[in-house]
């Protein structure tokens, strides 16, 4: 993210983006994610989850306690408390459900002044957006993004610190059809766990274990299937379903060889 920053500088290059990192070490693999990216390891059929996304759904009660701390950042445009919808000047006065950076249920409030600034966090699922500008909550960059039209940066509620998740390839048993899945959010948005796993395991079974190619078409398949084919209303599914309209890249990595096969 300091790199970013120098060569936003040195060089004039503006822009930012997710990271989602594996690595493995001494038998074990570290998955590091930092924005909307997803990671899963698919074994024996189960799925298992190795990264979560960082939306403003997701760290809600991280950034409404910075705004809580630092409500300068908001230049006064801005609240963090939320409520359901977005409050009309008429509504002054009245009740109405909302909640802070300490709570997970909701309560009621009388409606004052304050409450008609734009809530911090707007919208839901990938609709959500932080200063009704940014979807995405961690990552690397964007030290430049200001909000439409204003002077407020969103820069000092983006965090560069990924999530760390270790799984400890020694404890199991691992035949060539268990792999780690790596994919960008393009892949998620319209392609879910399970839908994943059915596609790796359809296209693993159809070659030999020993066939390395295996698991690049795995990964072809899964980016293929989640744009769709183009007709004459967009991309579309196989259920006619908008595809993914964002970038998809995927990497599914084996956690066994041909030799431990069972």
């Amino acid at each position: 993210d300091d790199q970013i920053e120098q060569e936003r500088a040195s060089q004039h290059l503006a822009g930012g983006c997710c990271a989602l990192a594996a690595i493995y070490l001494m038998g074990k693999f570290y998955v590091a994610n930092a924005g909307d990216s997803r990671a899963i390891i698919i074994r024996n059929g189960e799925i298992i989850p190795m990264s979560r996304e960082f939306t403003p759904e997701t760290e809600r009660q991280r950034l409404q306690f910075l705004a809580l701390l630092r409500p300068e950042l908001l230049g006064k445009e801005f609240t963090h408390l939320e409520f359901p919808r977005r409050i009309q000047p008429k509504e002054l006065g009245k009740k109405m459900l909302y909640r802070d950076q300490n709570m997970n249920g909701w309560a009621y409030k009388k409606i004052e002044e304050d409450d008609l600034k734009f809530p911090l966090i707007y919208g839901e699922g990938k609709k959500a957006r932080m200063m009704a500008t940014i979807g995405v909550t961690r990552g690397l960059g964007d030290h430049d993004l200001k909000v439409f039209s204003s002077n407020i940066h969103i820069k000092p509620f983006l965090s560069c610190f990924p999530e760390v998740r270790v799984y400890d390839l020694t404890q199991y048993e691992h035949c060539p059809d268990d792999v780690l899945v790596l994919g960008t959010d393009g892949l998620w948005d319209v392609t879910n766990d399970k839908e994943v796993a059915a596609v790796v395991m359809e296209v693993l079974t159809s070659y030999e274990p020993n066939d390395p190619c295996r698991y690049t078409m795995v990964a072809q398949e899964l980016v293929v299937r989640s744009r769709g084919v183009l007709k004459e209303r967009g991309w579309r599914l196989a259920n006619d379903k908008l595809g993914s309209g964002d970038d998809i890249s995927v990497f599914v990595i084996p956690l066994g060889g041909p030799g431990n096969y069972t």
